[in-house]
């Protein structure tokens, strides 16, 4: 069950809150000692997290289904995507597996039943077992915003308390709003350089076409230009993707791609996904200085469109 992208949450007594977390939605399959992670693509990821495969062996059920989210925290528990994908170059942030929701328990099938109903059993079936629980956050909707604006993380999540879980569907039962502006878009191509991707060339499918929305260039280490650059060196092709290319000029903030620049180009068939920080949409309908925070494995890129959400609520960008 997915969330809506909005501009403002609702208030009232029929909401829960809950941090929005910056890391892999997964769901953590538990059937006696056998476990497995599955992505919400259902990619098989129970190798990459042994430490969160032992600690589901210890929940307290013989057979479970959790839903929640892989984070890479620091010793404050803030998370970190880019720690999430770049563990080996991120020294004191460990794996954990943050449980908002059981989908099933010993047999019983707790997807038709109100969210309430659902979490009640969590704080028992996790207890010490290591997986972590998301909690509902205390106060009123202005009191959620703001502290959690205050600790920096990316957003909140509003449920409604007697929603049904509806797998694979975004509905009105659970809703997101993003205080950092971010989302995937897909590779379409980039600027080689010395030490391999020099700026990432970003789009979102409208219908079945792949629009440009930008150069990416910021916050790549010369680690992460060599390892983009390998990660992108399968899809290599001699066809620019992007239906709205070239421009006759490059824009204000530099987002646009002349003719004469085509050719410095090297493209890449849209398949790998990233995720992106921004400022804001131009009007020009491209990202204002747009930061690359990690590859999205999770993610399929024939689904990335642009996101309605996340003009500014009247709340500064973290």
């Amino acid at each position: 069950m997915a969330a809506q992208i909005v501009d403002s949450l609702p208030d009232g007594e029929e909401w829960l809150y809950e941090v929005k977390f910056d890391g892999y939605r997964a769901l953590i399959i538990k059937n006696g000692d056998r476990v497995e992670i599955r992505s919400r693509n259902d990619k098989d990821l129970t190798a990459a997290y042994p430490g969160l495969v032992a600690a589901a062996r210890k929940l307290h059920a013989q057979q479970a289904t959790v839903d929640g989210e892989v984070v890479a925290v620091d010793s404050n528990g803030r998370p970190s995507f880019q720690a999430l994908q770049h563990r080996t170059a991120h020294t004191g942030y460990v794996i954990a597996f943050y449980a908002f929701d059981l989908l099933h328990l010993d047999g019983r099938d707790l997807t038709g039943e109100p969210l309430e109903a659902r979490r009640r059993p969590l704080p028992e079936v996790l207890d010490r077992s290591g997986i972590l629980l998301s909690i509902d956050l205390p106060g009123d909707l202005e009191h959620v915003i703001s502290a959690v604006q205050a600790l920096g993380l990316e957003g909140v999540v509003a449920k409604r308390r007697a929603s049904r879980y509806t797998p694979g569907e975004r509905g009105h039962g659970w809703l997101k709003l993003k205080l950092d502006k971010q989302q995937e878009l897909v590779v379409g191509g980039y600027r080689p350089g010395p030490g391999g991707v020099d700026s990432l060339l970003v789009g979102y499918y409208d219908g079945r076409q792949l629009r440009f929305a930008g150069k990416v260039r910021a916050s790549f280490t010369p680690r992460l230009r060599r390892e983009v650059a390998g990660e992108l060196k399968p899809f290599h092709t001699d066809r620019c993707p992007f239906v709205d290319l070239p421009h006759s000029k490059t824009s204000r903030w530099g987002g646009g791609v002349t003719a004469e620049q085509m050719a410095e180009m090297q493209w890449v068939k849209p398949t790998v996904v990233a995720q992106i920080r921004f400022v804001e949409w131009t009007a020009e309908s491209h990202l204002r200085h747009a930061a690359f925070l990690g590859l999205r494995k999770d993610k399929r890129a024939g689904t990335v469109r642009r996101e309605a959400g996340g003009s500014d609520p009247g709340l500064t960008p973290v």
